[in-house]
């Protein structure tokens, strides 16, 4: 059997996050392991708090994970501090991981910021060049690239800059 390890927040409501992982990769007939890197109180209409792992308790689940059963493949999702950007970089280059895929999540969909300032540099800085994919949103796409997006043409440009930039494909 297949196995993949999600590197995500909790969505209480079960919408995102390591439970939206969980079932796509069941769905998939995949093993699925998951590193929690926050929990959040959140449900369609907003985000109302969230509780961050620490570094060293991210770091833990990783090791747990990587010394046991190692994934085939990394999704990672929200990440909401750069102290957690380093740990993930840190952890997937010791364990040599491999079909890294990163969706960089910085916004919730209800428009609740959820990666705080530094965060997402990190995350194009020490994450993006482990990925094989990057897979941003619109907003995120703009945000990683310093475009506007409002075309296809516009989607392609932005892809193009970010990828170039990280040696991925997006």
């Amino acid at each position: 059997m297949r196995t993949a390890l999600s590197i995500a927040g909790s969505d209480s409501s079960g919408g995102a996050g390591i439970q939206a992982d969980i079932k796509t990769m069941t769905m998939h007939g995949v093993f699925a392991m998951t590193a929690v890197t926050a929990l959040t109180a959140q449900n369609t209409t907003g985000v109302r708090s969230i509780l961050e792992s620490t570094p060293e308790f991210l770091g833990q689940q990783l090791d747990a994970v990587f010394e046991d059963i190692r994934p085939d493949a990394v999704k990672i999702g929200m990440v909401s501090s750069p102290a957690l950007v380093r740990v993930i970089a840190e952890k997937l280059t010791q364990y040599h991981a491999g079909h890294v895929v990163v969706d960089p999540v910085l916004v919730a969909t209800s428009g609740s910021a959820l990666a705080a300032d530094g965060a997402p540099a990190l995350l194009r800085e020490l994450l993006f060049p482990l990925a094989q994919v990057v897979t941003p949103n619109i907003p995120e796409a703009e945000a990683f690239s310093g475009m506007t997006i409002r075309s296809r043409s516009d989607m392609e440009s932005a892809a193009e800059a970010i990828g170039s930039a990280c040696g991925c494909a997006v």
